[in-house]
């Protein structure tokens, strides 16, 4: 089956316009020694049935369901997902023509933002929400760039316990030689190092970037980091992988951030591998016209009647691209639909409840962890849904190990914390079941 939309009379007729003879002239600025002169070597094409039963072999491969004891975090996290998600995703009121700039033909789409963007103020406990960023690190990276263009200042300072592969974004982003990108380390409690970040705040700073809950899982109260970063007149941004842990601890708001970004792949979406993500962005008020990506307002119509428009857009395809704040920030509307159905369907005192239940069952795996002979919690600060273990055996050993068991237990640290050799990033959410748990336990003892 070919997926070529011309037929060849079109295609005739198309490089007769434009005067050409023959498609290969297209490339003619492509030399000769560079161009493939055979076809590609790929398999016989399949019919349909023939596909199908290919691919469902293939998925055979896949660790199924519920043989299973999964025990990852680390940035995407496995929580139920409520069955009225899916189906209210596909309702009609949601759908739109690839972004909602006609009002009139998009009132379900822009409702659906209004309220996503209410209910990321709430959670993050900021004034006033965009309608997504692609995802956490992404939306990490620009809130970056948007406190320095606040500050007018070139140096940002980031929290090494920040989340690895949201400072590697960070960093393929900033390209400018003229801005200095500084890491802030951590203390043997894995919490932020305040004398390192003292000696490193100087006045040229425009942002101090700090993770809440951190890489490790450690919560901590970041007030005292606001108030030193706004001394010296930096902005304070905070990055969360967790937002859930937002349900029981302080919001970047109340401790007095001035841009709080997050990951929301956690509220009704699936881990699917790594992807699509949810940026969570927020900020306060007086920031908001140097706020990226899209803004969703309340108005009236002529006739008085309630209706929802795009009130802010500083991306380039609206404003003039001087004047754009920029050009990564289209909002992610399904995924975002998806998190507000689920926050509505839990509801703030279902929020609460379901982080208590993860905090609870987390703190109680790490106590039973901390008696096991061979294994330590180097890491004595409150966490929440993960945590480290550090092991006498090699971690990517031990992991390979538990995989015979069918458990993946972790994430191996030294991936991205050479000190931190003999470290196991551990996760449990609702999602794992106290047969999981047992599980776990008992093949842990034996491998060790």
């Amino acid at each position: 089956m070919r997926y070529l939309p011309h037929t060849s009379t079109e295609i005739e007729q198309m490089l007769k316009v434009i005067g050409v003879s023959n498609i290969h002239d297209l490339f003619s600025s492509i030399p000769e020694s560079l161009r493939l002169k055979k076809d590609l070597d790929l398999p016989a094409p399949l019919s349909e049935l023939e596909l199908r039963n290919h691919l469902r072999e293939l998925s055979r491969k896949n660790a199924h369901g519920e043989d299973w004891s999964v025990f990852l975090g680390g940035g995407s996290y496995s929580h139920y997902i409520p069955s009225a998600v899916s189906q209210l995703l596909t309702r009609g009121e949601f759908l739109t023509a690839y972004t909602p700039y006609q009002p009139e033909i998009s009132q379900g789409t822009l409702q659906a933002i209004f309220e996503y963007q209410t209910m990321v103020c709430e959670i993050l406990g900021m004034e006033v929400s965009n309608a997504s960023h692609y995802d956490g690190s992404t939306g990490t990276t620009e809130a970056a760039l948007m406190a320095l263009s606040i500050s007018k200042r070139k140096k940002i300072l980031v929290s090494r316990n920040l989340h690895p592969e949201y400072r590697e974004t960070l960093k393929t982003y900033i390209q400018d030689p003229e801005i200095i990108l500084e890491e802030i380390g951590y203390t043997p409690e894995g919490t932020l190092d305040r004398s390192h970040l003292k000696s490193l705040l100087t006045e040229d700073v425009g942002c101090v970037l700090v993770a809440t809950p951190n890489f490790f899982g450690v919560m901590e109260d970041l007030s005292d980091i606001a108030e030193m970063t706004h001394q010296k007149g930096a902005l304070f941004v905070t990055s969360t992988t967790e937002p859930l842990a937002l349900g029981l601890f302080k919001s970047p708001g109340e401790m007095g951030a001035d841009i709080a970004v997050a990951e929301g792949q956690t509220f009704g979406n699936t881990m699917s591998f790594g992807g699509p993500g949810l940026g969570f962005f927020a900020t306060k008020n007086k920031y908001v016209r140097s706020m990226p990506g899209r803004l969703v307002g309340e108005t009236v119509d002529a006739q008085g009647n309630r209706g929802f428009v795009l009130t802010l857009a500083t991306r380039e395809q609206h404003i003039r691209r001087e004047k754009a704040s920029s050009n990564i920030c289209t909002n992610v509307a399904l995924c975002a639909l998806a998190a507000t159905i689920t926050m509505t369907l839990w509801g703030k005192i279902g929020y609460q409840e379901l982080a208590q239940i993860n905090f609870d069952r987390a703190t109680d795996l790490k106590e039973r962890f901390s008696k096991i002979p061979g294994i330590k919690i180097p890491f004595a600060g409150i966490t929440f849904n993960e945590f480290v273990i550090q092991t006498e055996r090699d971690p990517q050993k031990l992991v390979e190990a538990l995989l015979e068991h069918k458990i993946i237990a972790g994430i191996p640290l030294v991936r991205w914390y050479p000190e931190q050799k003999n470290g196991l990033l551990v996760c449990l959410t609702e999602m794992n079941t106290d047969e999981h748990v047992e599980k776990f336990l008992g093949a842990l003892k034996k491998v060790l």
